[in-house]
């Protein structure tokens, strides 16, 4: 209820539609302060919501591999050798395959994700062309992981067998190698699409002042816009990083499946995903089900700690 003293003098002193007109300014500001109230607390809890679930999961996980913890101790983490049959379950050839498939799958994918997002963010952002090749890189992330499991059997092993054998390795085809291009090629949309949002966000007068200067197109991309959406394309490269880590189908269908330790990066190997993929439904014993929990638990925990080194260089990236 708005009173008499709630008002102004000068609008008591004014007309009836005057006032009128300032109650219904008055309920509209606070119908606006009540409706951003409703929205903070919305947002809030769906925050608080997000932390419980991750939360969650990592109890559960942990929870779950109780037995595994108790009876394998620490050892677990750089153990070599997986061998249900006799109990002995060693965590490093998964791990070790995971890191390794992973980040040579970035390596391979960085450039071409910051040219496919400087070549249609700053050369052609406009057109028929950048149009086709921007539906095509959101398609690729769109294609399911079996799709290109199937894909690489059919295609790409053969043809990673037949570099193998022109280089002297063992021809198997299958394997670390297979598994990273495979990936590559999977989390390219990602910090390509990613890196192209942040280009067309660099303002045109920093641009424009460099070219005034006499800078060439090339100087201005590496003067200027790569300086200023360093912290997006790394945050694209972050994300794409998480996305290998995680996946599973694709990368059990090439990598050959074995738990020993890849002796380079084109023998066969296995990730934690895809060990867990094989081998869930055939865990007949506790502890071999919590072996393969605990996996899923180390995952977690490495996914998380690669996220909160790569947002610490992001903020180093930012404040200098």
């Amino acid at each position: 209820m708005i009173t008499r003293s709630d008002l102004p003098l000068r609008v008591i002193n004014s007309t009836p539609d005057a006032i009128l007109k300032a109650k219904q300014r008055a309920k509209r500001s606070f119908r606006q302060i009540r409706t951003e109230n409703i929205f903070k607390r919305t947002l809030m809890i769906t925050g608080l919501i997000i932390i419980v679930l991750v939360l969650g999961i990592l109890v559960t996980l942990a929870w779950q591999s109780r037995l595994s913890i108790a009876a394998l101790g620490p050892k677990y983490l750089w153990s070599k050798v997986w061998d249900p049959v006799q109990d002995i379950y060693g965590a490093w050839p998964f791990l070790l395959g995971t890191l390794l498939s992973s980040f040579l799958a970035l390596l391979i994918s960085i450039p071409f994700s910051v040219s496919i997002a400087i070549f249609l963010g700053e050369y052609h952002p406009n057109g028929w062309l950048p149009n086709f090749l921007k539906n095509a890189v959101e398609l690729i992330a769109a294609v399911p992981s079996v799709i290109y499991g199937f894909w690489g059997l059919a295609i790409l092993v053969p043809i990673v067998r037949s570099f193998e054998s022109s280089i002297g390795v063992e021809p198997v085809g299958v394997g670390i190698f297979s598994s990273s291009l495979i990936l590559a090629i999977m989390i390219i949309p990602y910090s390509a699409s990613l890196g192209r949002s942040m280009i067309n966000m660099v303002p045109s007068h920093l641009k424009e002042a460099a070219y005034g200067l006499g800078a060439t197109r090339w100087e201005v991309i590496r003067s200027v816009v790569l300086p200023y959406t360093k912290s997006g394309l790394f945050a694209g490269i972050l994300l794409s990083l998480g996305r290998a880590l995680g996946e599973t189908m694709a990368v059990t269908m090439v990598i050959g499946n074995t738990s020993l330790i890849p002796k380079n990066i084109f023998a066969p190997g296995n990730t934690m995903a895809s060990v867990i993929a094989n081998e869930f439904t055939e865990a007949d014993k506790p502890v071999y089900l919590s072996a393969l929990i605990e996996l899923g638990l180390v995952l977690f925990l490495v996914t998380v700690v690669i996220n909160l080194i790569g947002k610490k260089i992001i903020d180093r990236f930012t404040n200098d």
